[in-house]
């Protein structure tokens, strides 16, 4: 049984900490009496009656009764004689209207004071929390009737779990904002997309029964309202063209995409890291200027030129791979996966290289190599270990790029995956299935820059130690 009160006090304790700490945070205050206002409104009640006198009404009452105190006229003569001899310092009147005015606000300020002093500034609404929170059932009251209260303070407590949620909410306002944007521009673009869709043979009925079927005949803000309302219940509709289920076609097609983003990836490490720690440590060298005009190439060539010339090469001359992608063929997923890698290994290698000279360059450094350490060992745990966040950055944008903008390469394999979906839907415009390809794109870069900022913390102990006090 002890055990049990000892818990419970524990966790009251921990509780009215945490509270507290919410109480001082706009958004967590407001999420606080969303959340648990049958808690708080209580506390407040009782906050009211029993520390009313530290309330506005209380203070006035306070110093209306030491106004009439000898403690407070001698105050006061002691206010105007100071300002009495700052005035004349400066040449100022001393006596007037606006002197008494003077006089009566640097009063007021130090009688407030010395009222704190004596009576204390009263308890916040959190502070009275903690105390009731320190009874039994008033706590299990709590619990009980602010639950969801209870889960916001976890969540507040632990920084990475906080953290995450919060971006993810920054996420929902950024999807918010591109759907209004994009909407906007595909209800103001001259393109009908239900002419688009039946042609030019169409007859006007069937355009006409095309747009009241969906909804184009709607005033803008109504469409808007149900583009929104199937974004928020994930219920993204059918496409124009097929009438395919959107969030089902989206499932289908983004494995191909993401499989061949993992792939691109993992050839652009293997080639830029060891070229452009290479090109680093060999500054001005026969060896960095090759890398660095083989990088310089990888991000000119364009990604279907070099799609068809190693089809020609490898699938039609040597046979060595087939020419199109296979899901079931792993073997189909190198071309891609090194015409897209090129370009990603060009930019990742020119960050290396450029971000390790400049770190190169640091007092630490020159220490490292003065103490005797091996230079392999100065690269690696010196240099190259303080040099990675720039080329995080590098790798998280080459990867949602590649997550969201590989259309030219998913043509020249037949890769049916989102990007050839999306650019193949723009063209009509497939108005679901543009705002549904969009959301894609949108969610892919912000997860992205959220993993980066994670992986941040886990290289870099500065920013570690601040998330941990977030």
């Amino acid at each position: 049984m002890q055990e049990k009160q000892s818990l419970l006090k524990r966790f009251a304790a921990n509780s009215a900490r945490t509270f507290g700490r919410m109480w001082n945070n706009r958004i967590y205050f407001i999420l606080m009496w969303l959340c648990g206002f049958l808690t708080l409104i209580p506390a407040a009640v009782v906050n009211l009656t029993k520390y009313g006198m530290q309330g506005k009404g209380g203070k006035a009452r306070q110093m209306a009764e030491f106004t009439a105190t000898p403690e407070a006229k001698a105050l006061k003569e002691e206010v105007r004689g100071e300002i009495r001899r700052k005035n004349e310092y400066f040449d100022k009147p001393v006596s007037g209207e606006e002197f008494e005015k003077e006089v009566e606000k640097e009063f007021s300020r130090q009688a407030q004071a010395l009222l704190v002093q004596k009576h204390g500034r009263g308890k916040k609404v959190s502070e009275t929390l903690g105390e009731m929170l320190e009874s039994t059932p008033f706590l299990l009251y709590s619990v009980i009737v602010s639950l969801p209260m209870y889960i916001v303070g976890a969540v507040f407590q632990r920084p990475y779990l906080k953290y995450i949620l919060e971006r993810i909410a920054m996420m929902a306002f950024v999807l918010m904002g591109v759907t209004i944007v994009v909407f906007s521009i595909i209800y103001i673009s001259p393109t009908d997309p239900a002419a688009s869709v039946l042609g030019p043979e169409a007859t006007k009925e069937a355009v006409e029964n095309f747009r009241e079927a969906y909804g184009l005949n709607d005033p803008y803000l109504v469409q808007l309202w149900n583009t929104f309302r199937k974004v928020i219940t994930f219920d993204l509709g059918n496409s124009y063209v097929g009438n395919q289920d959107i969030a089902e076609a989206i499932g289908r097609k983004f494995p191909p995409t993401l499989i061949v983003g993992i792939a691109s990836l993992a050839v652009a490490l293997l080639i830029a890291m060891p070229a452009g720690i290479i090109s680093a440590i060999k500054q001005y060298s026969g060896l960095d200027y090759a890398l660095m005009l083989i990088a310089l190439l990888g991000l000119s060539i364009p990604n279907f030129w070099l799609g068809l010339i190693m089809i020609l090469e490898f699938s039609i001359q040597l046979k060595w791979v087939p020419a199109m992608y296979q899901p079931e063929n792993l073997i189909t997923i190198i071309m891609p996966a090194i015409v897209v890698g090129t370009g990603m290994s060009a930019q990742i290698a020119r960050m290396t290289r450029s971000s390790m000279l400049e770190v190169a360059r640091q007092d630490y450094v020159m220490m490292a190599r003065a103490k005797g350490l091996q230079e392999s060992k100065v690269v690696m745990r010196y240099i190259l270990k303080n040099a990675l966040l720039p080329i995080i950055t590098v790798i998280g944008m080459s990867f949602a790029a590649t997550l969201s903008g590989a259309a030219t390469t998913e043509k020249v394999f037949n890769i049916k995956g989102m990007c050839e979906y999306i650019s193949s839907s723009t063209l009509l415009p497939d108005t679901p299935v543009v705002i549904g390809g969009v959301i894609y794109i949108a969610a892919a870069i912000s997860i992205s820059n959220l993993i980066v900022d994670l992986i941040y913390t886990f290289v870099d102990p500065r920013l570690k130690t601040r998330l941990r006090n977030y």
